[in-house]
């Protein structure tokens, strides 16, 4: 089978969560032997930051970790020659609405593959409007990161033809480290962002590392100066931006590690963690979250990690795990566990190869005006 993906960077993963998916994900494709092509736009904003902040030297860690992948970089897409052949064509919601527009449009004058869109943010309920600008009417089915995404679209009729499809490690990448070495303090990998956790990450994270007594590594961009103050404020060293691909490492130096979950998925998209939880836990890392609702089941609550329900109780978790080696052993095994038995990229493609073969055996015309 050949896949096409559009995407807005396959090379960067400089606040682009998706990237540690996507190469996971297309990984896992090429290693059962399916043909995958990739494009993305040459101007994409995290590519251009990352080459900006740290020059072409930035690439270098995806280009090791995925030999395997390239990306075709384009200015203006030439949509007949990149879909040619197709048998399954993705395109993220991170594009143009032109560019979503135009493969729809080549799907509806008789194109032969199966078309998805590929939806791995909150903007469906943060900015409705922004997502009802694409023109989804060629589109075969959506496939959303969580089935509160995927209730979104099914309101705005889609129906059966929306699929919960999670994120997931890539565990080539992803695993505890070969030869255990010290570890010590906490480490913590997240942007800034835009305001959607600024209290939580100081309820969460900085006032209980430092009341735990525990030094943290905070890694990550779009810190503005405010930012790096009140880091500076609470003892955190900051680190900067991190590779993904250098992620399992710099875990492995750590005691544990936390998830404070923006504030959209907690009030309005209840039931899906970022990536970095799955990752985390791949790697054998202990982790405590602030609150959310894991309302899929996703994990066991408990024991594959620690959730508190306030600052204290953060604070109250790390001093327990800061004390009790046997605390942190029996989070890091099971939490692992998880991950392998129903959470890495190879389950995702074992998805979506399945959503494929649904969607073949009972087509239906693409027929809907808009998202």
């Amino acid at each position: 089978m050949k896949v096409v993906y559009f995407t807005h960077s396959l090379e960067s993963c400089w606040n682009h969560g998706n990237a540690h998916f996507l190469r996971g994900v297309l990984r896992e494709l090429v290693a059962r032997g399916h043909e995958v092509a990739v494009h993305e736009p040459r101007d994409a904003w995290s590519r251009a930051n990352l080459v900006a902040d740290h020059g072409e030297a930035g690439l270098e860690p995806w280009r090791r970790a995925y030999p395997e992948l390239a990306s075709r970089r384009f200015d203006e897409p030439r949509l007949e020659q990149a879909l040619d052949g197709a048998d399954l064509v993705i395109v993220h919601e991170w594009n143009q609405p032109a560019l979503v527009a135009a493969v729809g449009r080549a799907r509806k004058r008789g194109g032969r593959f199966t078309l998805l869109f590929h939806d791995t943010h909150h903007r469906a309920v943060s900015e409705p409007g922004g997502i009802k600008t694409f023109d989804l009417s060629g589109y075969d089915g959506v496939l959303a990161f969580g089935e509160t995404l995927a209730e979104v679209y099914r309101r705005w009729g889609w129906g059966d033809r929306v699929f919960v499809w999670h994120e997931a490690a890539d565990i080539r990448l992803f695993h505890p480290p070969t030869e255990e070495a010290p570890r010590e303090g906490l480490i913590w990998i997240g942007n800034w962002g835009d305001g959607e956790r600024t209290k939580e990450l100081e309820s969460f994270l900085f006032a209980p590392a430092r009341d735990a007594g525990l030094s943290l590594d905070i890694h990550g961009v779009r810190y503005p100066p405010e930012a790096l103050k009140t880091l500076k404020r609470y003892g955190a060293r900051y680190h900067g931006w991190l590779a993904n691909a250098a992620a399992p490492a710099a875990f492995a130096r750590h005691m544990a590690t936390v998830h404070v979950p923006r504030r959209f998925y907690v009030r309005q998209l209840p039931g899906i963690p970022t990536i970095r939880v799955f990752e985390a836990l791949a790697c054998g890392i202990p982790l405590v979250s602030a609150p959310w609702d894991d309302s899929e089941d996703l994990f066991t609550v408990g024991e594959d990690f620690l959730m508190v329900r306030s600052g204290p109780g953060m604070t109250r978790a790390l001093r327990a795990l800061k004390a009790e080696p046997a605390l942190r052993s029996t989070l890091a095994a099971r939490g692992l566990a998880t991950i392998r038995a129903r959470h890495t990229c190879s389950h995702r493609v074992d998805e979506l190869l399945a959503i494929v073969a649904r969607l073949k055996a009972a087509p239906v015309a693409p027929d809907l005006e808009t998202a």
